[in-house]
């Protein structure tokens, strides 16, 4: 999965620290690391890792996806959309009732994503473009749920937040 991560991101070694940094923190879930495979290779993986909403009176347990990412040969093939919606099918039966990430703004809504901004939300970090900052909606949301994202300190101790090298 590292190799594969690492090789999505032009061989980013920010994203293999970052890995490191998730697998050994609380944020961290094996049941949310999704792979693809093809002739029994893994070409494709997609990770969500748990987060905090410093919403009104209380804070509430969502998702960060990070990272996402499809050997370079392969992109544009349709591996990352798949994983992406076959991940999201999985992840709604899960507890929590949101889905956040900072990603390309074009990319994201054609699977569901929508400006968090646009739903109370309030960016982890100054660095995070507001186009940028997205968000899933799950079952479990409730229109009062509006706060602050608290990122991992996974994210923070990799520099890995609002990264556009």
């Amino acid at each position: 999965m590292r190799a594969v991560a690492v090789d999505a991101f032009g061989g980013d070694e920010h994203v293999s620290a970052m890995l490191d940094a998730l697998r050994s923190s609380w944020a961290w879930v094996d049941e949310l690391a999704f792979v693809a495979e093809l002739d029994g290779e893994i070409v494709g993986q997609v990770l969500y890792n748990r987060a905090i909403l410093d919403a009104p009176g209380r804070l509430v347990d969502v998702l960060v996806l990070s990272p996402l990412g499809v050997r370079r040969d392969l992109q544009g093939a349709g591996i990352g959309g798949r994983l992406l919606t076959e991940s999201l099918a999985t992840v709604r039966r899960r507890p929590e009732p949101l889905v956040f990430l900072e990603g390309i703004p074009s990319l994201y809504p054609k699977f569901g994503f929508v400006r968090a901004s646009g739903l109370g939300f309030t960016s982890p970090s100054v660095r995070i473009p507001d186009d940028a900052f997205q968000v899933f909606v799950l079952p479990n949301y409730e229109p009062s749920m509006t706060g602050a994202l608290v990122y991992p300190d996974a994210f923070w101790r990799t520099d890995s937040v609002g990264r556009r090298d």
